[in-house]
């Protein structure tokens, strides 16, 4: 009898596993959310991009590159996202038990002391001649849910869904860090530079406010040449310490980037030697999925939300349970292990169908096809996003290398202007006035010759990040 039991237990547990299927339909993502080509891209085919490229590939100085991977081994933030996908992955793994059969071993003793005048007590005395019952059981339980809709199999799909996901969410971390990095490291090189220009720039004032004090003496100009030279020369003086708190106050900022207390940092380039490097490859939108961790992430995100709506809408539909349970048991612990007379068995089957709380479950189902739209919704708004921040990372690529050589003409023009002042003042054929305002000009324009440069290098880092390097 027992092992008929058992063969009829094995061959409806294999029977539902074959017959279970899943009671609703996913949404796919939707393929008409990338446009053809980003705006002002040539039309090309080409899917290659420059965010294929590993960072230390896209990166070339080499203290960049040992700022970034200290910041990625020391990066706080980098390291709780770790410890996310390790918390992700547990909860995964924790989802492929859910369809196997929950096994107990149990051992139980119990006692019972009926009254003297209950039916159970007056027959104990008669029968026993004793008043109290003593149960002994040692044994294992199963009890095991038939994934007939799909509901077991959804939430391992979602739990390998946010465990992906975990993934993406440090991957798309990572890039704002390593983006986030260089340009700091960038930055700091135009201060370098803009500092050696204010100190150049006080010199050039030291010298002109010579020869005007020389003039005074002469009586050629009057004390206001002296105190309008006196005044150029402190603006400009007043840029040194102020560039070297911009400077302090980076190099704190890339200390917390990399997970370090505050102190200077090493820097042997000169933002003078770099080149702009010309990104041309930027792939295809559509490609943006594979390689933007925050747009793969948002796809995923939907996958999530379409296991939730298959667990919520398996959950309207009747669960089927089995129960069995297996041992000895005896009233006497002397013949509690005689086998086979202390044997016990218990096999149970039934379907459990939501009645009461059924508009409760029905309400999480709608909720759940909301959240899923939703889900939709922030794809497409992640893709546009991500369309947007590519667009303008090559406007502004290809707008500051002309804005670059405007003024690189400019900065000639004026160095030139300012040897032509400074001999014609000397000869008495140019106001001093003309000396002062070309030397504020030429100050003006190389530092914004620096910065446009370190902006450069910025836009060419961002159209790397947008396009989704830096994580590899």
């Amino acid at each position: 009898m027992k092992k008929y039991i058992t063969k009829i237990v094995m061959i409806l547990f294999v029977f539902i596993t074959f017959i279970s299927c899943k009671v609703s339909k996913d949404i796919e993502t939707p393929k008409d959310a990338f446009p053809e080509n980003f705006r002002n891209a040539s039309v090309s085919q080409d899917t290659t991009s420059i965010a294929d490229l590993e960072w230390k590939n896209f990166f070339t100085e080499k203290d960049i590159i040992q700022l970034i991977d200290s910041a990625v081994a020391r990066n706080n933030d980098l390291q709780i996202a770790t410890k996310n996908i390790e918390i992700a992955q547990y909860r995964f793994t924790q989802s492929k038990w859910n369809n196997v059969p929950e096994v107990n071993l149990f051992v139980n003793g119990s006692t019972s002391n009926p009254s003297d005048n209950s039916f159970t007590g007056m027959n104990l005395n008669q029968a026993l001649g004793q008043k109290h019952l003593d149960d002994y059981s040692a044994g294992a339980s199963l009890s095991w849910e038939a994934d007939i809709w799909g509901k077991i199999r959804s939430q391992k799909q979602g739990a390998f869904a946010s465990y992906l996901q975990s993934e993406e969410v440090k991957k798309a971390l990572q890039t704002n860090i390593v983006a986030n990095v260089s340009k700091g490291y960038y930055n700091l090189l135009m201060l370098d530079a803009q500092l050696e220009i204010a100190k150049q720039n006080v010199q050039l004032n030291d010298s002109t406010a010579q020869i005007i004090q020389l003039k005074y003496d002469a009586g050629q100009v009057t004390s206001l040449a002296i105190q309008q030279s006196e005044a150029q020369r402190l603006n400009s003086a007043q840029l040194i310490p102020l560039l070297e708190q911009n400077i302090a106050i980076q190099e704190n900022a890339l200390s917390v980037l990399t997970g370090s207390f505050p102190n200077s940092k090493v820097r042997t380039a000169r933002l003078s030697a770099i080149n702009v490097k010309n990104n041309a490859a930027v792939g295809i939108p559509s490609s943006l999925v594979s390689r933007r961790p925050d747009v793969k992430s948002a796809e995923l995100a939907l996958k999530v939300a379409n296991a939730k709506v298959g667990i919520t809408k398996a959950n309207l539909y009747p669960t089927l349970k089995i129960t069995a349970q297996g041992g000895v048991n005896s009233f006497e612990t002397s013949s509690w292990f005689n086998i086979p007379a202390s044997l016990f068995g218990t096999v149970a089957g039934g379907l459990t169908q939501p009645l009461l709380n059924s508009k409760k479950i029905r309400t999480e189902y709608n909720i759940a096809k909301a959240e899923r739209e939703k889900a939709v919704l922030s794809f497409r708004q992640s893709v546009l996003v991500a369309v947007s921040e590519v667009a303008d990372a090559m406007v502004r690529v290809e707008k500051l290398e002309k804005q670059e050589f405007f003024l690189q003409e400019r900065v000639k023009t004026l160095q030139q202007a300012i040897k032509n002042a400074n001999l014609l003042f000397k000869n008495g054929m140019a106001d001093y006035l003309e000396v002062l305002v070309a030397q504020a000009n030429l100050l003006q324009s190389e530092l914004e010759l620096a910065n446009i440069k370190r902006e450069q290098l910025s836009a060419n880092i961002e159209l790397y990040r947008a396009l989704g390097g830096g994580w590899k």
